[in-house]
C-alpha cells in the first residue's frame, strides 16, 4: 500500500479595495448682458417769412380821380403855369397880327372873332395808362435748421459665473487578506 503523505492546505483570500468615486461637476452660468440704448431724436426747424406782395396803385388813382390832394395841386399849379404861358403866347401874336392890321387877313374880326374858345383849366388827372398799377413780389427764402439724431448705447457685461462641486471619493477595504493554513488529517489507525 502506498503511504500518503500528509500535505498542509494554504487558502489566501486576497485583499480588495473598494472605491466609489462620482466625478465632480462644473456649472457655468453668464447672465445676459444689460444694454441701454438711448436715442435723442433729431430735430428739422424751418422757418420760412411770409411772401410780401406790394401793390402801387398811386398812378392808377391819380388817372381816375386825380390822386391825392397836393399831388392833384402840383398838377394843376404846373398846368396853370403852362396855360399861363400859353395865353401869354397868343396874345403876342394876336398883338403883333393887329399891328399889321394892313394886311390881309389881319382885320379884328378874323383875330379876334375866331378866338371863341374858352381857356381851358390844367388837367387835374395823371396820364392814363394800360401799366398805371406796380406789383412787386417780394420773397425770402427759408431758413432751414437741422439737427442730426444721436443713439447712445452703454453695454454693462457680466462675467461668467464658474461653479466646482467636488466630486465624492470613498476608498474602503471591501475585502481583507487573510491566509488561512489548514494541517493535515492526520490519521490515528495505524
Amino acid at each position: 500500500m502506498p503511504v500518503l503523505q500528509p500535505i498542509l492546505q494554504i487558502r489566501q483570500t486576497p485583499a480588495l479595495i473598494g472605491i466609489d468615486a462620482d466625478p465632480g461637476t462644473f456649472s457655468i452660468t453668464q447672465p445676459k448682458a444689460e444694454v441701454n440704448i438711448t436715442t435723442t431724436p433729431g430735430e428739422l426747424s424751418i422757418q420760412s417769412s411770409r411772401p410780401e406782395l406790394t401793390i402801387d396803385q398811386s398812378r392808377a388813382r391819380a388817372a381816375y380821380n386825380g390822386g391825392s390832394v397836393l399831388d392833384m395841386n402840383k398838377r394843376i399849379y404846373s398846368g396853370i403855369q403852362q396855360l399861363y404861358l400859353q395865353g401869354l403866347a397868343r396874345k403876342v401874336e394876336q398883338g403883333n397880327r393887329m399891328a399889321e392890321f394892313f394886311k390881309a387877313g389881319n382885320t379884328i374880326a378874323e383875330i379876334y372873332g375866331t378866338d371863341t374858345e374858352p381857356n381851358s383849366f390844367p388837367e387835374p388827372l395823371g396820364p392814363a395808362s394800360y401799366d398805371n398799377v406796380d406789383i412787386y413780389f417780394d420773397t425770402k427764402a427759408p431758413e432751414i435748421s437741422f439737427r442730426a439724431a444721436q443713439v447712445d448705447i452703454q453695454v454693462e457685461r457680466h462675467r461668467p459665473e464658474t461653479e466646482y462641486t467636488r466630486g465624492k471619493l470613498n476608498i474602503y477595504m471591501q475585502q481583507y487578506a487573510s491566509v488561512q493554513y489548514i494541517p493535515p488529517e492526520v490519521n490515528v489507525q495505524m
